[in-house]
């Protein structure tokens, strides 16, 4: 089976792309969520993963090539056994025009019935919120029930990528009912994360015939969410679905899965995998998301409950994934070597709650047991705060943190402020604030010692080259939100605190995008704003550095005059760097938040133009 990749969406804005290089090249088979190949927008830089696994036939844009949102770049073949002809061995234009009416060729148009498959074939542009998790052609043909025969490709929505550590997404509200017409990027919904709310533009213009979350619903990124009929004259079945989830395969369908529980190692296969048919219908609620620190993919939970390994099994793997994490060829090795069946303690039944991790346990929430007469009031924690709450355990879990702390001189900076502020506010038409300033100097810090700006992927170290500055901020529901101050290494005082004053007020107004929130590298967060002499913050996996600016005050210090150590009035503030122990040691962090120190404390009416 022919699958298509299209280039993604990688933001509210962005049309289009380019093909930064190709990791993959023809002939090569590939795992689902391996990377394809790299490309580049005007606000970011990303890899693309395979959706599927399978061999690469046909590439159809060049490196360098800008292609826009939505058009293939590439077929993948599912068919283990696939081969590749000479001829398409290159990408080049000729084999992407030729490539198209292949497909229409293949259907039969006769006959009404047989011609069902032909609009599959010809699949229309994947919706840009679909970002690169393609569904392979034959779904589309699927999906088309609830229409009648004159309705066209049905094209799927999913729930988008609304950010690199975004793994799902609540419905909040559906703007459109099943059978109601929709043009090309009207908004079909509202969702919300941990990080944003925002709307889900129709990817084509078309009928929604389908809905397959309800409000309140937590969906997976890549799951599909709704269908649409691209057809204008489409009509909706009176038997049209009510939104909920797809329903669990019947016993009679379990029991005609190909697949034989292992014993003493030896796993049903199929090809290189374990079969496709028990992977797609196979429960994962066994497996849970995340489980001693680790993350796993659906695709990894399927193949665990088809194989019957439990959490434990699972825990014990060794992953060599992106961030460790456990992937399919991890499970399918440690199958192979497998010496025992599974105890029987792993398949689910009636038993006490298996052990969980310290990340589980710590967000397990216990109840306190209060007294019925005690004088409390009960708040039940909303999404995003429970979201939180998981991702900073998780970040304290997987990062030994150590925090340091030095104090600064900021009186030229204040006095600085003091003289243009007025001016300033007039001529940008925003208020000049102390936190630009305080950007400046991480901004040089990085520059005087490049390896704090870092993360951690796997066993070896990314360091960043450009400086993409996070800047904590409260929103009025009282959640946190780090919206992403994109190239500060190149900006001046002005040009950050108009970008910095743009994120703030469109975090507080729930305006910011998922690029606006995403590519982070390192994070200044402001708790003098509130009133703290410094703190001690968490660190903004998967970055490996916060740096925490404390209240100005003025203060008495000691100043050498002529020779004579004399007490005069100052302008101080303290700054702290919590930092990554794993990458960044002791000496390493001290000597950047000096830098920044330094930096601060030269900037004065002589150095600094507003």
């Amino acid at each position: 089976m022919n699958v298509e990749v299209v280039m993604p969406k990688m933001g509210e804005s962005i049309q289009e792309g380019t093909v930064l290089r190709w990791v993959k090249k023809v002939g090569d088979k590939v795992e689902r969520d391996e990377v394809l190949l790299e490309i580049s927008t005007d606000k970011v830089d990303t890899e693309v993963p395979s959706p599927v696994a399978g061999v690469i036939t046909q590439l159809l844009a060049n490196e360098n090539d800008t292609v826009a949102v939505g058009s293939v770049i590439a077929i993948l073949n599912t068919d283990v056994n696939a081969t590749v002809t000479a001829s398409q061995s290159a990408p080049t234009p000729a084999a992407a025009a030729a490539a198209a009416p292949a497909p229409a060729a293949a259907a039969p148009t006769p006959a009404p019935a047989a011609a069902a498959p032909a609009p599959a074939a010809a699949a229309p542009p994947v919706t840009p919120t679909q970002s690169a998790a393609v569904k392979p052609p034959a779904q589309a043909a699927s999906s088309a029930s609830g229409t009648n025969a004159n309705s066209g490709a049905a094209v799927d929505v999913v729930m988008p990528k609304m950010g690199e550590s975004i793994q799902e997404g609540t419905v909040l509200r559906w703007v459109k009912n099943v059978g109601d017409k929709v043009e090309r990027d009207e908004v079909l919904l509202e969702i919300s994360t941990d990080k944003v709310d925002t709307e889900v533009p129709s990817p084509t213009a078309g009928t929604l015939i389908e809905v397959l979350a309800a409000e309140g619903d937590v969906v997976e990124v890549g799951a599909v969410i709704a269908r649409l009929s691209s057809a204008s004259g489409a009509t909706v079945a009176s038997a049209a679905p009510a939104p909920a989830p797809a329903p669990a395969p019947t016993a009679a369908q379990t029991a005609s899965l190909p697949v034989t529980a292992p014993t003493n190692g030896a796993a049903t296969k199929n090809g290189s995998g374990v079969a496709a048919s028990a992977i797609a219908t196979a429960s994962i609620s066994v497996i849970p998301r995340t489980s001693s620190g680790k993350f796993y993919s659906p695709l990894v939970r399927s193949i665990a409950s088809a194989e019957g390994i439990g959490v434990g099994e699972l825990d014990a793997i060794s992953g060599t994934g992106l961030e460790g994490r456990v992937t399919k060829n991890d499970v399918l090795g440690y199958l192979q070597n497998r010496t025992s069946a599974p105890a029987k303690a792993a398949v689910p039944a009636p038993a006490p709650a298996p052990a969980v991790s310290k990340v589980e346990s710590a967000n397990t929430f216990p109840a306190l047991n209060l007294p019925d007469d005690s004088d409390v009031e009960v708040i039940p924690m909303d999404r995003i705060r429970q979201l939180i709450a998981e991702h900073m355990v998780k970040s304290k879990f997987t990062a030994p943190h150590v925090t340091s702390v030095a104090e600064a001189d900021v009186t030229g900076v204040v006095r600085l402020r003091e003289k243009n502020k007025v001016a300033f506010e007039k001529r940008e038409g925003i208020k000049l604030t102390y936190t630009p300033f305080f950007g400046i100097s991480i901004v040089d810090g990085v520059k005087s010692f490049p390896m704090i700006n870092v993360s951690i992927d796997g066993k070896t170290i990314v360091r960043h080259k450009r400086v993409h500055l996070g800047m904590a901020a409260a929103t009025p529901d009282g959640n946190l939100i780090v919206p992403v101050v994109k190239n500060a290494d190149t900006m001046n005082v002005t040009g950050m605190a108009r970008v910095m004053s743009d994120l703030a007020v469109r975090a507080k107004s729930k305006k910011l995008s998922p690029d606006d929130i995403s590519g982070g590298t390192i994070t200044l967060t402001n708790v003098g704003s509130f009133g703290s002499l410094f703190g001690s913050p968490v660190i903004n996996q998967p970055q490996s550095a916060i740096i925490g600016i404390g209240a100005i005050q003025k203060r008495p210090v000691v100043r050498t005059l002529d020779g004579e150590d004399v007490i005069v009035i100052r302008s101080m503030v303290y700054l702290s760097i919590t930092y990554d122990h794993r990458v960044i040691d002791g000496a390493l962090a001290t000597q950047a938040l000096a830098a920044m120190v330094k930096s601060l404390e030269n900037m004065n009416e002589n150095t600094v133009t507003l």
